[in-house]
């Protein structure tokens, strides 16, 4: 089975009931509109969601000190998903795995939910709209991969993002989320006319605009290419790890509080999929005051109270500035 990874140790994958919404849920507590929203998914030590905590039962650091939790909710919160498949060549052979896994993640999404499906191989592409029409996204689906494009993987997840600012203020509600299927390494830009983006902006950039990536990674089931002999331990690794996904994308997951699996050979990527779908939906959303108004980066950290549960959220956040306050973060 295909396990979530965080904070370097494996997070067991699991399906969570889309139906909790008709459950009788925790009361809700709300403070100040001026609050660092913070999702939370807290899993137990066999990777089962556990959705039933309390307010009082979840603390959240700022810069190390203890904050009030001012904001709690509980409900399942609707979302604005940009899915982004890789289809550079390596991914010819996965297409149909890609096509249907696809369609489990829609079939997943709530009435609420507004998503956009985009590409990326020889060009990057993500639909003109977000929709909640089925039909729509399934049509948006790739249905042929060329074998000789490569994988702009985090020019890619930048692009994913500018699709948030692009909308219509009517289709602003739901938080942003990215899900990245991808089998491979960067290739850097399609294009001289496209901008340069690396891991390290892909995180700063959804720091800064409140964005969480979830990322499945594979192996390549398309031509390979051709390698030189492994030469040494060093050449004997990178063949190894020709055909595996971008080690980097765990962490750009991790960092957003999002989560991050590895399909290996003969695992469900369709399930996988439908997991991400089922985990945003049993999210907790808490909520704090910023310990300072000065613009800058500050780090987070979300613990819980009950022994043997795990708590994955956003590692950091940029606090406001204060009038008058011109600093740039760093």
């Amino acid at each position: 089975m295909a396990r979530f990874l965080t904070s370097g140790c494996l997070v067991a994958a699991v399906v969570a009931v889309l139906g909790m919404a008709g459950q009788q849920q925790q009361p809700l507590f709300r403070g100040e509109s001026d609050v660092v929203r913070v999702f939370v998914t807290v899993t137990d030590g066999d990777g089962r969601l556990i959705t039933t905590l309390t307010r009082d039962e979840f603390e959240v650091r700022d810069e190390g000190k203890p904050q009030p939790v001012t904001l709690f909710d509980n409900t399942p919160q609707p979302i604005r998903l940009v899915v982004m498949l890789d289809v550079s060549g390596s991914m010819q052979g996965n297409l149909p795995l890609l096509r249907g896994a696809a369609e489990q993640l829609i079939a997943r999404l709530s009435a609420e939910d507004l998503a956009r499906i985009g590409i990326f191989g020889h060009d990057i592409a993500v639909g003109p709209t977000f929709t909640r029409v089925p039909d729509e996204l399934l049509q948006a689906l790739p249905e042929a991969i060329a074998a000789d494009a490569q994988t702009p993987l985090w020019r890619a997840l930048d692009e994913a993002m500018d699709a948030f600012i692009e909308e219509d203020e009517d289709e602003g509600e739901g938080r942003p989320v990215v899900l990245v299927l991808s089998d491979g390494k960067d290739s850097g830009p399609t294009s001289f006319g496209r901008g340069v983006a690396s891991q390290s902006q892909v995180i700063d950039r959804a720091r800064d605009d409140d964005v969480m990536i979830y990322a499945i990674g594979m192996r390549s089931r398309g031509p390979r290419p051709m390698l030189q002999p492994a030469v040494g331990p060093g050449g004997l690794r990178a063949l190894i790890l020709a055909d595996m996904p971008d080690s980097g994308l765990a962490r750009v997951a991790e960092d957003t509080g999002g989560g991050y699996v590895e399909i290996r050979l003969g695992q469900d990527l369709g399930a996988a999929f439908a997991r991400v779908a089922d985990e945003l939906h049993s999210q907790y959303m808490i909520g704090f005051a910023p310990s300072k108004r000065d613009g800058r980066v500050h780090d987070i950290d979300v613990r819980l109270s009950q022994r043997g549960l795990r708590a994955r959220a956003r590692k950091d956040y940029v606090a406001p500035s204060s009038p008058g306050d011109e600093r740039n973060h760093e």
